[in-house]
């Protein structure tokens, strides 16, 4: 698979993006916390102490943290159902994220919402939903919501490759544009769509010119690579942020493991997964940019040791958190109306 390298609609490549080593790390520690995260919640999932579905994130780590780059207090964050990089990314608590997955009261939703359902309001985190493409016309409404109110908050609408042609999609992208709305449109194209490669789901492989009609602009993006999602997620939000509306940014991925727990991926060989790694892993990448900037084993071996306390901590705190009680079936259904 050939490296992705960014372009705008206009065809001209951006400047190369750039950051110190104090960024770096902060982006290092980021990234390795979801795969670690996500290596133990696959690990979980297949001790049986997970249950439904599992989608996980490892592989796409530089797209929830280059994009969260750009965030500010108010914004918003919407996905689909591989949304437990986005949680930590927008920075939920990760025990009380691992409690929702194995479905706990201790868990950001009460044990509730699992693996695809969970919200964080105060972290500005909307939900992962299970219905593909669904979320996109939720992110809408976030980015109406803004508008409505005359603040000068964005909606980060995240979906995926095969959800990009999903009808609501193109609903909500006519929308957004009829009103202006501030929404920066993330299609993360991983490549796959379920078991179906981008070339045999899509007539126009291309996502970032899926608003073409509509008249919204887009840009691909190497996903692979964290600085050049931020410093493309940042030019999107300026843009949103002043009133020109939304965006399309279609981020060139790679998943590692199967679309869920349950896919074994026989779609595709060992030899591209084991090429992406070898030649495109984010992570690595992060590595010898650091490299780099001068930064040695002594920066690094603290964050991996701390990362992996964190993880461990996560678990201990689900493992020992109560299952819900059965009165909360009850609870959470309806918003209170003030008087």
């Amino acid at each position: 698979m050939a490296k992705a390298a960014s372009k705008s609609a206009s065809g001209k490549a951006p400047p190369a993006p750039k950051a110190d080593k104090a960024e770096l790390l902060k982006y290092y520690r980021e990234m390795l916390l979801i795969r670690r995260f996500e290596e133990r919640a696959g690990q979980l999932y297949g001790m049986g102490l997970i249950g439904g579905f599992c989608h996980l994130y490892i592989g796409q780590e530089a797209v929830a943290v280059g994009v969260q780059a750009t965030f500010k207090q108010g914004d918003q964050v919407i996905t689909g159902y591989r949304d437990h990089g986005h949680m930590l990314a927008a920075g939920m608590d990760p025990k009380e994220v691992m409690a929702e997955l194995t479905g706990r009261i201790g868990g950001s939703s009460k044990g509730k919402g699992g693996s695809m359902h969970m919200f964080d309001v105060a972290t500005g985190f909307y939900g992962g939903h299970g219905i593909v493409g669904g979320q996109v016309a939720l992110g809408a409404g976030l980015a109406f919501a803004n508008r409505y109110r005359g603040n000068d908050n964005v909606a980060f609408v995240y979906f995926g490759d095969g959800a990009a042609n999903q009808g609501q999609v193109y609903e909500s992208f006519n929308m957004a544009q009829l009103w202006k709305l501030p929404a920066i449109f993330i299609i993360e194209n991983n490549q796959y769509a379920m078991g179906t490669s981008i070339e045999r789901s899509s007539a126009t492989t291309d996502l970032s010119q899926r608003g073409a009609s509509f008249g919204i602009p887009g840009e691909q993006v190497d996903g692979m690579d964290v600085l050049a999602v931020r410093e493309a997620t940042e030019r999107a939000v300026k843009r949103a942020r002043e009133g020109g509306g939304p965006f399309i940014l279609e981020v060139k991925t790679y998943r590692y493991r199967g679309h869920s727990m349950s896919d074994p991926a026989k779609y595709r060989t060992k030899e591209e997964v084991d090429e992406v790694k070898k030649t495109r892993d984010p992570i690595e990448h992060v590595k010898m940019l650091l490299d780099q900037a001068g930064a040695t084993e002594a920066d690094l071996k603290p964050i991996e040791d701390e990362i992996k306390a964190i993880v461990a901590e996560a678990v201990q705190f689900a493992q020992e958190s109560p299952e819900p009680d059965p009165s909360e079936l009850y609870t959470d259904v309806y918003q209170e109306a003030a008087q």
